[in-house]
């Protein structure tokens, strides 16, 4: 048994990283790699700057707001746009000009002309950016990988790229507010996105053909809404996402809160914090990657739904650091596979000729609901404080998750004849595996 173990380990290790055979996928996780540690140390940054400047929740909750409001209104329109497009070439865009926003603000920074509006407006720059850049990347992917089989694989990797970013750059941004300032991090994170960039033009891909298309944007949107709208399995994923995004995602507006005012920590202790929710959601990634099949995935969607809100109960209830550094794990552990596997599931039942247009629709919930979900943590903040608004998101996140996992069954025979007409399941086998 010992002799095997060795070997039994690097097949382990080749299947969790089975996307990196293909060329276009090394390239984009190696370019999105080192860009997303500057994004990670941007996001630090700009709360940090905001409550350094302000020492206000609200404003908090106002720039996250505006970060992300933009994906809201136009990421349906963009969707659109996505299934007409070529998706490289978006990508190569929406690069060049978040690089430029970067640079704006550490600019305004370094030469200290920042003043709080300017953050609001380059945060609402960033977010017109994001809501055709985010729905982009989740599609793209599919682009990159030839076999079907991977794609699975693929989005939880680009999962754990995020995550292992998330964990390295606030740990780094942590130390480099506190020694040189934020507007090291904004600049680190401008020249960051060099790389993505020469990633993308590196690439080999065969571009789409442009078909005339025969509907308005309008009638492309409205048939992406009908679409999502009318099959339970989507729409039932996109509304858990929308209420966890509403109500649970938006703890990270108030960790410069919990840093400084409950656990009495600086710059530090808020990069520990958040790089803690890094380690734990960068777990969870590997462990998703490492799965070799989709099956089982509406089940973990339930149970991770579930442990990111005890994770936040607790937190809430945490006045000393060793157990908010672990709690931080676990929520980072249900936060990542949560919404990674929605994101896998859709993927695998989504339409080609739509995919585009309901990964707008993902973004939307996902990231779209976040704004009014900062805006609503930094108003309960002011009222209630950080620690009974960190509570309510984990209930309405348990609260989501047992609505959901009642219609599960109902979810699971609108699954099973696309897994079975996708090989993924045989049919013989469809009501056992699928309920697994």
């Amino acid at each position: 048994m010992a002799v095997n173990n060795p070997v039994s380990f690097f097949k382990g290790l080749r299947s969790t990283y089975r996307s990196l055979q293909h060329r276009n996928y090394r390239l984009f996780f190696g370019g999105q790699s080192i860009s997303l540690m500057g994004t990670w140390m941007q996001q630090i940054a700009v709360s940090w700057l905001a409550f350094r400047l302000t020492h206000s929740t609200l404003i908090l909750g106002v720039i996250g707001f505006s970060s992300r409001i933009s994906i809201f209104l136009l990421a349906p329109f963009a969707g659109v746009f996505i299934d007409r497009w070529d998706r490289h070439r978006i990508l190569v865009a929406t690069q060049i000009f978040s690089m430029i926003q970067a640079l704006m603000l550490a600019i305004l920074v370094l030469t200290d002309r920042i003043v709080v509006w300017q953050i609001i407006l380059l945060s609402f720059m960033l977010g017109l950016i994001n809501c055709l850049d985010q729905p982009t990347r989740q599609t793209f992917v599919k682009d990159l990988v030839k076999n079907e089989e991977d794609l699975g694989n693929a989005i939880a990797l680009n999962s754990s790229m995020n995550t292992a970013a998330r964990l390295v750059g606030p740990s780094v941004a942590g130390i480099l507010i506190a020694t040189v300032g934020e507007g090291i991090c904004f600049l680190l994170n401008g020249l960051s996105f060099i790389a993505v960039i020469m990633s993308l033009l590196a690439m080999k891909i065969i571009p789409k053909k442009s078909e005339k298309q025969k509907t308005t944007v309008w009638q492309g949107l409205t048939a992406g809404f009908a679409y999502a709208s009318g099959f339970p399995p989507i729409r039932s994923i996109l509304l858990l996402l929308s209420l966890i995004s509403l109500m649970a995602m938006p703890y990270m507006v108030l960790m410069p809160v919990f840093a400084r005012d409950i656990l009495h920590g600086n710059a530090h202790t808020y990069g520990f914090l958040v790089a803690a929710s890094g380690c734990g959601a960068f777990i969870g990634a590997i462990y998703l990657a490492s799965r070799q099949t989709v099956i089982g995935l509406l089940r973990m969607i339930v149970v991770n739904s579930i442990l990111f809100g005890l994770g936040l109960i607790i937190f809430s209830l945490s006045r000393v650091l060793w157990l908010s550094l672990l709690m931080m794990l676990l929520i980072g552990f249900g936060m990542m596979l949560a919404p990674a596997s929605c994101n896998t599931v859709i993927q695998t039942i989504v339409e080609e000729d739509k995919r585009g247009r309901v990964m707008s629709l993902f973004s939307m919930a996902f990231f779209g609901m976040i704004p009014f979900g900062s805006l609503l943590a930094g108003t309960l903040a002011d009222k209630i404080g950080a620690p009974g608004t960190i509570m309510i998101s984990g209930i309405s996140c348990i609260l989501g998750a047992l609505l959901f996992a009642m219609r599960l069954p109902y979810i699971k025979a609108f699954i099973r004849p696309i897994y079975v007409s996708k090989g993924i399941i045989v049919k013989e086998e469809a009501a056992t595996q699928l309920n697994d």
